[in-house]
């Protein structure tokens, strides 16, 4: 078997996240039954991780395995001709049949971006946010999340992941004229994880403080932290192997 590995981007206005899943359309499931139409093959696709409903990616990273040697340059612009306009293949290439995207990746990244303005061209990729941010404490804020801990309180409550620990790496936040861009990379992130932690840095940067964050995160209830930010904001960025 060959394996190959894809960059994928997409828009995920449309799509109940990247999950096949029962009764909805998924992203996985266009660029499954896309790549079974070229390939005249049943395919296994596999995503570094699930994106929610609405959520969109820059990076998304999948590998499938198929029996024939691929044209790649023939099979990326055959396979963009038949996605529909809202789903890209960015890149295709071989790599080793061990390769899993999931299970290999090391690091995951995502950004979330805050429009300042109102705006029909920002609207459908970011929050609008009219009320004033504190960028220089969000940023004290946030350096208390950076290392490995439990993250319970920032995970649905109805999921099915046993393991909750997660270590970040990083967390930026950045302002520009009309926009504020969150930037975070960790190991793995809990179901709607990165919505959480926005919304509730949020809120504790005018009714909150350090002590308060570091409460939340070790009550290990998702009812202590802050609503989850609107998941049109939000952006898989990148998968580091």
């Amino acid at each position: 078997m060959v394996n190959y590995k894809l960059i994928i981007q997409y828009d995920g206005t449309n799509y109940a996240g990247w999950q096949i899943q029962e009764n909805a359309v998924t992203v996985q499931e266009k660029i499954k039954d896309a790549i079974e139409i070229l390939t005249k093959e049943e395919v296994n696709l596999t995503g570094s991780g699930r994106t929610d409903t609405g959520v969109h990616a820059l990076g998304q990273v999948a590998n499938f395995k198929t029996a024939n040697e691929l044209d790649l340059y023939r099979f990326k612009h055959s396979l963009n001709s038949i996605l529909p306009k809202d789903i890209s293949i960015e890149n295709i290439e071989k790599t080793s049949e061990a390769f899993h995207s999931r299970f290999d990746a090391k690091k995951r990244s995502y950004i979330y971006l805050i429009s300042k303005i109102k705006s029909p061209f920002y609207y459908p990729y970011s929050w609008y946010y009219h009320e004033p941010l504190d960028i220089l404490k969000l940023k004290q804020l946030s350096d208390l999340l950076i290392g490995k801990f439990d993250f319970t309180s920032f995970s649905r409550k109805n999921t099915e992941t046993v393991n909750k620990v997660c270590e970040i790496f990083q967390i930026n936040w950045r302002e520009t004229k009309e926009l504020i861009i969150f930037y975070i990379e960790a190991n793995r992130f809990l179901h709607g994880m990165v919505r959480t932690i926005v919304g509730t840095l949020i809120k504790l940067q005018t009714e909150g403080s350090g002590k308060k964050l570091v409460e939340i995160l070790d009550s290990k209830n998702r009812e202590t932290a802050g609503e989850a930010a609107p998941a049109q904001g939000l952006f898989l960025y990148k998968v580091k192997y």
